[in-house]
Protein backbone atom coordinates (compact mmCIF):
# COMPACT_ATOMS: atom_id res chain seq x y z
CA UNK A 1 0.00 0.00 0.00
CA UNK A 2 1.57 3.57 -0.80
CA UNK A 3 0.05 6.85 -0.08
CA UNK A 4 1.22 10.39 -2.19
CA UNK A 5 3.06 13.10 -0.67
CA UNK A 6 1.49 16.16 1.22
CA UNK A 7 -0.01 18.71 -1.13
CA UNK A 8 -0.31 15.99 -3.82
CA UNK A 9 -3.86 15.38 -5.40
CA UNK A 10 -5.04 12.31 -3.30
CA UNK A 11 -3.06 12.81 0.03
CA UNK A 12 -3.90 10.64 2.53
CA UNK A 13 -2.94 10.61 6.17
CA UNK A 14 0.30 9.01 6.65
CA UNK A 15 0.19 5.33 8.97
CA UNK A 16 2.45 3.41 11.36
CA UNK A 17 3.79 0.11 11.85
CA UNK A 18 5.48 -1.27 14.63
CA UNK A 19 9.27 -0.77 14.80
CA UNK A 20 11.73 -3.77 15.72
CA UNK A 21 15.25 -2.84 17.71
CA UNK A 22 18.11 -2.20 15.48
CA UNK A 23 21.00 -4.51 16.34
CA UNK A 24 23.74 -2.13 17.75
CA UNK A 25 21.61 0.75 18.83
CA UNK A 26 20.38 0.97 22.59
CA UNK A 27 16.87 -0.60 23.30
CA UNK A 28 15.54 2.79 24.21
CA UNK A 29 16.40 4.80 21.58
CA UNK A 30 12.68 6.26 20.45
CA UNK A 31 12.58 6.33 16.62
CA UNK A 32 9.88 7.85 14.89
CA UNK A 33 7.34 5.72 13.96
CA UNK A 34 8.07 4.31 10.35
CA UNK A 35 5.22 5.09 7.43
CA UNK A 36 3.67 3.52 4.90
CA UNK A 37 5.80 3.56 1.46
CA UNK A 38 5.16 7.15 -0.62
CA UNK A 39 4.10 6.68 -4.21
CA UNK A 40 7.19 8.43 -6.49
CA UNK A 41 9.24 8.89 -3.24
CA UNK A 42 12.83 6.89 -2.95
CA UNK A 43 12.27 4.31 -0.23
CA UNK A 44 13.40 5.61 2.97
CA UNK A 45 12.20 8.87 2.05
CA UNK A 46 8.84 8.60 3.51
CA UNK A 47 9.88 9.86 6.81
CA UNK A 48 10.50 13.40 4.93
CA UNK A 49 7.02 13.61 3.91
CA UNK A 50 5.89 14.17 7.44
CA UNK A 51 7.96 17.03 8.87
CA UNK A 52 9.55 20.47 7.98
CA UNK A 53 11.82 20.33 10.88
CA UNK A 54 15.03 17.89 11.42
CA UNK A 55 17.45 18.42 14.39
CA UNK A 56 20.96 17.14 13.89
CA UNK A 57 22.67 16.63 17.18
CA UNK A 58 26.87 15.19 16.79
CA UNK A 59 27.48 12.44 19.29
CA UNK A 60 30.82 13.13 21.48
CA UNK A 61 33.73 10.90 20.92
CA UNK A 62 35.39 10.53 23.86
CA UNK A 63 38.77 8.71 22.28
CA UNK A 64 38.65 12.36 20.04
CA UNK A 65 38.01 14.69 23.48
CA UNK A 66 40.76 13.12 25.48
CA UNK A 67 43.55 12.38 22.75
CA UNK A 68 42.64 14.90 20.17
CA UNK A 69 42.88 12.25 17.89
CA UNK A 70 39.56 12.56 15.07
CA UNK A 71 37.51 10.00 14.71
CA UNK A 72 34.41 9.64 12.75
CA UNK A 73 31.87 12.22 13.04
CA UNK A 74 28.58 10.17 13.88
CA UNK A 75 25.09 11.95 13.90
CA UNK A 76 21.59 11.96 15.34
CA UNK A 77 19.16 13.24 13.16
CA UNK A 78 15.62 13.29 15.13
CA UNK A 79 12.09 15.62 14.35
CA UNK A 80 11.06 17.69 17.03
CA UNK A 81 9.94 15.41 19.32
CA UNK A 82 13.10 13.59 19.52
CA UNK A 83 12.29 10.84 17.86
CA UNK A 84 14.98 9.23 15.92
CA UNK A 85 14.75 10.12 11.85
CA UNK A 86 17.93 8.29 10.84
CA UNK A 87 21.53 7.85 11.87
CA UNK A 88 24.28 9.52 10.07
CA UNK A 89 28.16 7.82 9.79
CA UNK A 90 30.94 9.48 8.70
CA UNK A 91 32.95 6.94 5.89
CA UNK A 92 36.62 7.59 5.17
CA UNK A 93 40.26 6.57 6.60
CA UNK A 94 42.16 7.42 10.15
CA UNK A 95 44.81 8.76 7.99
CA UNK A 96 42.33 11.33 5.84
CA UNK A 97 40.84 12.35 9.30
CA UNK A 98 43.92 13.30 10.94
CA UNK A 99 45.88 14.87 8.19
CA UNK A 100 42.99 17.01 6.08
CA UNK A 101 41.41 18.01 8.89
CA UNK A 102 37.65 19.35 7.89
CA UNK A 103 38.44 19.56 4.47
CA UNK A 104 38.38 16.01 4.37
CA UNK A 105 36.52 13.86 1.68
CA UNK A 106 34.15 12.09 3.06
CA UNK A 107 31.12 9.25 2.32
CA UNK A 108 27.95 9.87 4.67
CA UNK A 109 25.89 6.71 5.53
CA UNK A 110 22.25 7.54 6.38
CA UNK A 111 20.72 4.72 7.78
CA UNK A 112 16.82 4.46 8.91
CA UNK A 113 15.38 2.64 11.78
CA UNK A 114 16.16 -0.96 10.32
CA UNK A 115 19.08 -0.03 9.04
CA UNK A 116 18.78 0.60 5.58
CA UNK A 117 20.94 2.81 3.54
CA UNK A 118 18.70 5.98 2.34
CA UNK A 119 21.03 8.83 1.85
CA UNK A 120 24.26 9.08 0.43
CA UNK A 121 26.34 11.94 0.79
CA UNK A 122 29.74 12.07 -0.66
CA UNK A 123 32.03 15.02 -0.79
CA UNK A 124 35.25 15.39 -2.74
CA UNK A 125 38.41 16.79 -1.85
CA UNK A 126 38.66 20.33 -2.55
CA UNK A 127 40.36 23.80 -2.06
CA UNK A 128 40.06 25.38 1.60
CA UNK A 129 39.91 29.25 0.32
CA UNK A 130 36.79 31.22 -1.56
CA UNK A 131 39.78 32.49 -3.78
CA UNK A 132 40.11 29.43 -5.64
CA UNK A 133 36.68 29.91 -7.61
CA UNK A 134 37.43 26.78 -9.99
CA UNK A 135 38.28 24.22 -6.94
CA UNK A 136 35.02 25.30 -5.20
CA UNK A 137 33.55 22.55 -2.30
CA UNK A 138 30.73 20.66 -3.28
CA UNK A 139 28.59 17.33 -2.07
CA UNK A 140 26.36 14.62 -4.03
CA UNK A 141 23.70 13.37 -2.63
CA UNK A 142 22.61 10.00 -3.59
CA UNK A 143 19.12 8.28 -2.63
CA UNK A 144 18.77 5.33 -2.90
CA UNK A 145 22.64 4.61 -2.99
CA UNK A 146 23.70 5.02 -6.62
CA UNK A 147 20.90 7.49 -7.76
CA UNK A 148 21.81 11.04 -7.96
CA UNK A 149 18.84 13.48 -6.47
CA UNK A 150 20.76 16.78 -5.92
CA UNK A 151 23.68 18.69 -5.60
CA UNK A 152 24.77 21.27 -2.83
CA UNK A 153 27.78 23.83 -4.59
CA UNK A 154 29.50 26.70 -2.95
CA UNK A 155 29.33 29.76 -4.75
CA UNK A 156 32.10 31.82 -5.27
CA UNK A 157 31.70 35.09 -3.13
CA UNK A 158 34.23 37.35 -1.67
CA UNK A 159 32.71 37.71 1.85
CA UNK A 160 29.75 35.60 2.18
CA UNK A 161 29.19 31.67 2.45
CA UNK A 162 26.73 30.56 -0.66
CA UNK A 163 25.77 27.82 -2.09
CA UNK A 164 23.55 26.35 -4.70
CA UNK A 165 21.36 23.51 -4.31
CA UNK A 166 20.35 21.82 -6.96
CA UNK A 167 18.59 18.90 -8.19
CA UNK A 168 19.43 15.64 -9.91
CA UNK A 169 20.26 17.41 -13.00
CA UNK A 170 21.76 20.18 -11.90
CA UNK A 171 19.27 23.03 -12.17
CA UNK A 172 19.63 25.24 -9.19
CA UNK A 173 16.58 25.17 -6.55
CA UNK A 174 17.51 27.15 -3.87
CA UNK A 175 20.26 29.28 -2.70
CA UNK A 176 21.75 28.95 0.93
CA UNK A 177 23.40 32.23 2.35
CA UNK A 178 25.36 32.26 5.78
CA UNK A 179 26.81 35.49 7.75
CA UNK A 180 30.00 37.29 6.50
CA UNK A 181 31.11 36.31 10.42
CA UNK A 182 30.95 32.67 10.87
CA UNK A 183 30.70 32.60 14.66
CA UNK A 184 28.89 34.14 17.42
CA UNK A 185 28.95 33.56 21.31
CA UNK A 186 25.62 32.85 23.46
CA UNK A 187 23.06 32.79 19.87
CA UNK A 188 22.35 30.58 16.56
CA UNK A 189 25.03 31.11 13.80
CA UNK A 190 21.57 31.04 10.64
CA UNK A 191 22.24 29.99 6.51
CA UNK A 192 19.32 31.35 5.20
CA UNK A 193 17.42 28.98 2.18
CA UNK A 194 16.27 31.41 -0.40
CA UNK A 195 14.87 31.34 -3.60
CA UNK A 196 17.06 31.45 -6.60
CA UNK A 197 16.80 35.25 -7.16
CA UNK A 198 17.43 35.40 -2.88
CA UNK A 199 14.14 37.59 -2.86
CA UNK A 200 12.70 34.92 -0.21
CA UNK A 201 13.25 32.53 2.52
CA UNK A 202 12.25 29.37 2.26
CA UNK A 203 13.96 27.71 5.48
CA UNK A 204 16.65 27.93 7.54
CA UNK A 205 20.08 26.30 8.71
CA UNK A 206 21.17 26.60 11.91
CA UNK A 207 23.89 25.96 14.13
CA UNK A 208 22.51 25.83 17.79
CA UNK A 209 24.70 27.18 20.51
CA UNK A 210 25.49 24.61 22.60
CA UNK A 211 27.18 26.20 25.23
CA UNK A 212 30.81 27.60 26.26
CA UNK A 213 32.44 24.26 27.46
CA UNK A 214 31.33 22.24 24.52
CA UNK A 215 31.84 24.46 21.92
CA UNK A 216 35.59 25.39 23.13
CA UNK A 217 37.01 21.71 24.25
CA UNK A 218 34.50 19.73 21.42
CA UNK A 219 33.51 20.05 18.14
CA UNK A 220 29.97 18.42 18.17
CA UNK A 221 27.84 20.42 17.21
CA UNK A 222 23.89 20.62 16.94
CA UNK A 223 21.47 22.48 13.85
CA UNK A 224 18.81 22.52 12.83
CA UNK A 225 17.22 22.65 9.15
CA UNK A 226 13.89 24.22 8.22
CA UNK A 227 11.68 23.45 5.07
CA UNK A 228 8.63 23.37 3.72
CA UNK A 229 6.16 20.64 4.32
CA UNK A 230 5.00 20.26 0.56
CA UNK A 231 8.70 19.98 -0.60
CA UNK A 232 9.93 17.37 -2.40
CA UNK A 233 11.64 15.07 -0.53
CA UNK A 234 14.52 15.04 -2.73
CA UNK A 235 15.63 18.70 -2.00
CA UNK A 236 14.86 17.97 1.70
CA UNK A 237 17.62 15.06 1.22
CA UNK A 238 19.57 18.03 -0.13
CA UNK A 239 19.18 20.00 2.20
CA UNK A 240 20.24 17.64 4.42
CA UNK A 241 23.47 17.31 2.96
CA UNK A 242 24.01 20.70 2.64
CA UNK A 243 24.28 20.94 6.58
CA UNK A 244 26.77 18.03 6.71
CA UNK A 245 28.49 20.33 4.15
CA UNK A 246 28.38 23.75 6.34
CA UNK A 247 29.06 21.60 9.22
CA UNK A 248 32.53 20.39 7.94
CA UNK A 249 33.56 23.54 6.08
CA UNK A 250 32.96 26.45 9.44
CA UNK A 251 32.06 23.77 12.68
CA UNK A 252 34.44 20.99 12.45
CA UNK A 253 37.60 23.02 13.92
CA UNK A 254 38.98 20.09 16.08
CA UNK A 255 42.14 20.24 13.11
CA UNK A 256 43.07 23.55 13.40
CA UNK A 257 42.50 23.35 17.43
CA UNK A 258 45.02 20.82 18.03
CA UNK A 259 47.62 22.48 15.41
CA UNK A 260 47.31 25.30 17.93
CA UNK A 261 47.92 23.29 21.09
CA UNK A 262 50.76 21.77 19.42
CA UNK A 263 49.23 18.40 19.00
CA UNK A 264 50.68 18.53 14.80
Amino acid sequence: MAVNQPGSPGAQPPYSIPIPNVPGQPSDTVWMPAPLPVMNCPPGLEYLTQIDQILIHQQIELLEVITGFETANKYEIKNVMGQRVYFATEENDCCTRNCCGPLRPFTMEIVDNMGHTVILLTRPLRCATCWCPCCLQELEVHSPPGITVGYVKQLWHPCLPKFTIQNEAEEDIFTVVGPCIVCSCCEDINFEVKTTDEQYSVGRISKQWTGLVRELFTDTDNFGVQFPLDLDVKMKAVLLGACFLIDFMFFEQGYHRHQRMGVW
